[in-house]
C-alpha cells in the first residue's frame, strides 16, 4: 500500500499559536501545514471523549489513497471519522505505535 508521510502529532498541555478548537473531540489542534517540521500539536480538554493511546501518545500520520484498504485487519483506536469536509481519518495501533491514516477527497489536499 502506498502511503506518504504527512505529519507528526505531538500531545501538549500548553496553548499553541494558531490552534483551532474541534468541538466534537474537545481538542485544540494546530495545522502541520504551518510548521516547518510538519508538527501538529494536540491539546485535549480534560473531558475529551478521546481516550486510549490516541490521547496519551504521539502519532505519525500518512496520506493513503484508500483508507478502507489501509486499515483492513488493523487494530482500530479511533474512527474512521471526517474531521473536515474532504478529509477522512482513522487512528490505528501498529507494532505499538499510534498511526493516523488520512484520505483526502473532493479537491481537498491540505488540513488548513
Amino acid at each position: 500500500m502506498q502511503k506518504t508521510f504527512h505529519h507528526t502529532g505531538v500531545i501538549t498541555d500548553e496553548p499553541q499559536p494558531g490552534e483551532i478548537y474541534v468541538a466534537a473531540s474537545k481538542v485544540w489542534v494546530t495545522s502541520p501545514d504551518n510548521h516547518p517540521y510538519r508538527i501538529e500539536f494536540l491539546r485535549f480538554e480534560p473531558d475529551s471523549p478521546v481516550q486510549n493511546a490516541v490521547r496519551d501518545r504521539c502519532h505519525t500520520a500518512y496520506v493513503v489513497p484508500d483508507l478502507d484498504a489501509a486499515i483492513d485487519g488493523a487494530k482500530l483506536l479511533l474512527g474512521p471519522f471526517d474531521p473536515l469536509e474532504g478529509l477522512r481519518v482513522v487512528f490505528i495501533e501498529e507494532d505499538g505505535a499510534v498511526i493516523e491514516y488520512m484520505q483526502f477527497s473532493g479537491g481537498r489536499s491540505t488540513i488548513s
